[in-house]
């Protein structure tokens, strides 16, 4: 399959699913779609992705490497629908990876929050996921990713709340801040398009400090690197009570509202608006 120049080598189940080919293929076009989008390409020029038989209705497992200049295996559930494949989020996330540079260890996190944070909202954009899903999945799960007693910074801290949701959180500070920052002109988006367009994908070893840098040139800001800074070393939870009363939402009864005259509502609408 060709993706905007790149080529995706793409190995079926050889068992039989519930889904046809033809269902998997779509569902790979759409998951590459989205993140061809919000980067402005697809991430590496060869992926090679490998669709296995698993168990349920549902798209299991993923996992991406940089072996051959990008791998992912998923499982897709032997009694999968159509519709599972096209709410499903785990190989969005997946080909997310391959737009961040490999990263030590104990800078994990960074990795796998850029993934949960930019899944939906590159879903969103394309129309993928209502603007409303997006909100009410952050609403609901990046409280996981405040420090726990006892927890030190992101760097020291590799439970899976912090990895994922925690530093989901650092990208939606730091989306919501370079916004500010710049009126509303630029965002993490951008920030995470110049790493990629510097060559810092999945193929390469960077230090962290190096992408944050690159992160922070292309917005004219020093956002990534500050709150590194704040977030590496020390827990500093996160009042998302107010975070989520400047950017104007709320959950009532398990139903995100909308508050447009919020102080923050303007950027709110441009980080997941359709483009």
């Amino acid at each position: 399959m060709r993706v905007a120049g790149s080529e995706i080598q793409i190995i079926l189940p050889e068992e039989q699913l519930k889904v046809s080919s033809q269902d998997l293929l779509e569902w790979v076009k759409s998951a590459a779609g989205a993140v061809e989008h919000y980067y402005g390409r697809f991430p590496v020029p060869h992926l090679t992705l490998r669709i296995r038989a698993g168990r349920g209705e549902n798209v299991g497992h993923g996992v991406t490497f940089a072996k051959g200049g990008g791998l992912i295996t998923v499982a897709v559930g032997r009694e999968a629908e159509v519709a599972a494949l096209k709410d499903d989020w785990v190989l969005t996330h997946e080909m997310i990876h391959l737009a961040f540079p490999s990263m030590a260890e104990k800078h994990h996190w960074i990795e796998e929050g850029i993934s949960t944070y930019v899944e939906p909202v590159a879903r969103a954009q394309v129309g993928q996921l209502p603007e409303s899903e997006v909100w009410k999945q952050f609403i609901r799960d990046m409280p996981q990713g405040e420090p726990a007693p006892g927890d030190q910074g992101l760097d020291n801290t590799p439970t899976w709340g912090r990895t994922y949701w925690g530093e989901a959180m650092f990208c939606l500070i730091a989306d919501v801040q370079i916004r500010e920052r710049t009126r509303n002109r630029k965002g993490l988006q951008d920030s995470l398009r110049a790493i990629l367009d510097h060559g810092g994908d999945i193929t390469q070893d960077w230090d962290i400090e190096r992408a944050f840098a690159i992160g922070d040139q292309a917005t004219g800001t020093g956002v990534l690197q500050g709150l590194y800074k704040e977030m590496a070393d020390k827990p500093n939870p996160i009042d998302l009570g107010s975070l989520w009363q400047k950017l104007g939402l709320a959950l009532n009864h398990g139903e995100v509202t909308f508050n447009d005259i919020a102080d923050d509502a303007p950027i709110r609408g441009a980080i997941v608006s359709l483009r």
